[in-house]
């Protein structure tokens, strides 16, 4: 079993920066891939960014390459998310989940086994 608890999101204006942090529960993080999604109102789940077992391979949706950073600490069961020049359309539910099957981490939702609870990301024009 594996808890996940992400933290970190609030309200920010546009062109304003974010870190969001997710900590993992159990003595098996590094064998997990990791991956933060988001989900906005009437949308569906998205991939934003992901992070394979090691650390090592990223893997960013288009629209926040280049603005946010994912990374993780395998001694601290973290991941971390930074978001930078943060636009509305990035405003959404922000998850983070663990992929315990996989070395990289997918962009199908549906490849995660465990999700975190959520956190808001507001971010006002």
């Amino acid at each position: 079993q594996v808890q996940l608890v992400e933290s970190g999101g609030g309200l920010v204006q546009a062109g304003d920066s974010l870190t969001l942090s997710c900590a993992a529960s159990g003595r098996s993080f590094s064998n997990y891939a990791m991956g933060w999604f988001r989900q906005a109102p009437g949308k569906e789940r998205e991939f934003v960014v992901g992070v394979s077992r090691g650390g090592g391979i990223t893997g960013y949706a288009h629209s926040v390459k280049g603005r946010f950073t994912i990374s993780r600490d395998n001694a601290k069961n973290t991941v971390t998310l930074q978001m930078n020049s943060l636009k509305p359309e990035d405003t959404a539910v922000y998850y983070c989940a663990a992929d315990t099957r996989r070395s990289g981490a997918s962009v199908d939702y549906r490849q995660y086994s465990y999700w975190g609870q959520g956190t808001q990301v507001t971010v006002s024009s």
